[in-house]
């Protein structure tokens, strides 16, 4: 997975997403359920980091798929609303942005 531009971008789209979903966790103990800080303390900064990567990853896949700016700008906007990496990767793979090798059959 790691050894193609798409299989890298696929990665961090979901670690980007699953960051998100434990930040969000965090947030609502934090805010909601309990005035305990623990959860933003340990998923604010792995989101943060991983949110820096998937920009990265995001750009350099830009030039590996000879995106559109258009296409580009898409993937850069879809970090920003939780689970918005998920829907852009679906997107780009049903619409051949995103060239993914298809499974051998056994």
């Amino acid at each position: 997975m790691l050894s193609t531009s798409a299989g890298r971008f696929r990665l961090f789209a979901l670690a980007e997403a699953v960051s998100w979903a434990g930040l969000l966790i965090g947030m609502l103990f934090k805010y909601v359920l309990s005035d305990n800080e623990i959860g933003v303390k340990v998923f604010g900064p792995i989101h943060g980091f991983i949110f820096i990567v998937y920009i990265l990853v995001a750009l350099l896949a830009s030039v590996a798929q000879k995106w559109e700016r258009r296409t580009t700008v898409l993937a850069l906007l879809a970090s920003i609303p939780p689970f918005g990496t998920i829907a852009f990767e679906r997107w780009a793979i049903r619409t051949g942005r995103l060239d993914v090798p298809q499974a051998s059959a056994a």
